[in-house]
């Protein structure tokens, strides 16, 4: 009976640790998952889910054309930066978010000669496409 719960502590701190969003992460060969959008860019490839973190370099003005959209570039890596689209319409906009920041995203990216765009970080309402997300300071925006 203590093996038996043991066991399961070990699993509590597992799905703790590691959590949910870590299954199916999309990943290149070196198994980052930063390094899958700098794949996608290297590639020339677009419509991939992927999961990066990065740190804000620079936030912008909201896109308030049709759908609408909170602006920030996010650094990748050292060669590499990302626009961000999060649609405000069907998730929380992140209110206290300040260059410098760290952020994980989870989206779809679309590449550009810039560095490309990572979109769809929110649910889908419909169920028709992949959820993704921002975390920021702890808290999931979706």
């Amino acid at each position: 009976m203590k093996q038996k719960r043991i066991f399961y502590v070990i699993i509590a701190i597992a799905i703790l640790y590691f959590g949910n969003d870590h299954q199916n992460t999309p990943t290149d060969q070196t198994g980052s998952p930063s390094s899958a959008i700098q794949s996608a860019y290297n590639n020339q490839q677009s419509d991939k889910i992927v999961i990066a973190s990065g740190i804000v370099s620079k936030l912008l003005a909201d896109d308030n054309k049709g759908s609408r959209h909170q602006k920030f570039i996010v650094k990748i890596s050292s060669n590499l930066s990302i626009l961000v689209a999060h649609n405000i319409g069907l998730a929380p906009r992140i209110n206290n978010i300040k260059v410098g920041d760290n952020i994980e995203i989870k989206g779809e990216y679309e590449w550009n000669t810039k560095g490309g765009v990572v979109h769809w970080t929110h649910h889908d309402p419909r169920g028709n496409h992949p959820g993704g997300w921002l975390k920021h300071r702890g808290k999931v925006y979706e």
